[in-house]
């Protein structure tokens, strides 16, 4: 039996979330990935990805962008392809949170929500925010780089009563 343990290389993030009841204000929910030097590993981030964009590198890409949760299928879709990502970079917190434009949403207040990362064909972590239905934004997963430069997965499900842009600087600390 071999021992070898080849790393996460490249991952896919979706989320899913009801649209919001006729004549109430959109439900707009977001993936963010906040990106981490070697030597600010829980620091601020060096990049965030959201809102539909992509890393400098191209290595994190925002693919799908919901601003109503309408349609079929997964709502926001984040493309990691961790293999790729410079030495330089150390760690990735992926989170979700919620756009608060007219009174505070929480994940409770979001009927049908649900994140699922997967490597290939194998899932990493699912959730449906139960556990952080009080929360407006939320880590998921964070991805760390060994010693031997592999990628390794830990879920990392951790509610936040903040804003989105509160919590890009929350997320990774």
């Amino acid at each position: 039996m071999s021992t070898f343990s080849k790393g996460i290389e490249k991952v896919e993030v979706t989320l899913k979330w009801d649209p919001s009841p006729l004549g109430e204000p959109d439900h707009d929910l977001d993936i963010i990935a906040a990106t981490y030097t070697v030597d600010a590993s829980h620091g601020d981030p060096s990049y965030l990805v959201h809102f539909d964009s992509r890393s400098p590198d191209g290595t994190i890409t925002l693919n799908r962008d919901s601003r109503t949760g309408q349609g079929f299928g997964p709502d926001e879709i984040m493309t990691l392809e961790l293999d790729r990502l410079a030495d330089t970079y150390a760690r990735v917190v992926v989170g979700v949170a919620i756009q608060q434009g007219e009174g505070r949403r929480t994940f409770g207040d979001i009927e049908n929500t649900g994140v699922l990362i997967r490597e290939g064909y194998t899932d990493l972590t699912e959730s449906d925010f139960a556990d952080v239905s009080d929360a407006t934004a939320a880590t998921v997963a964070e991805f760390t780089r060994d010693e031997a430069g592999e990628w390794r997965f830990r879920a990392a499900l951790r509610g936040f009563d903040a804003d989105p842009n509160t919590f890009t600087g929350l997320m990774g600390r």
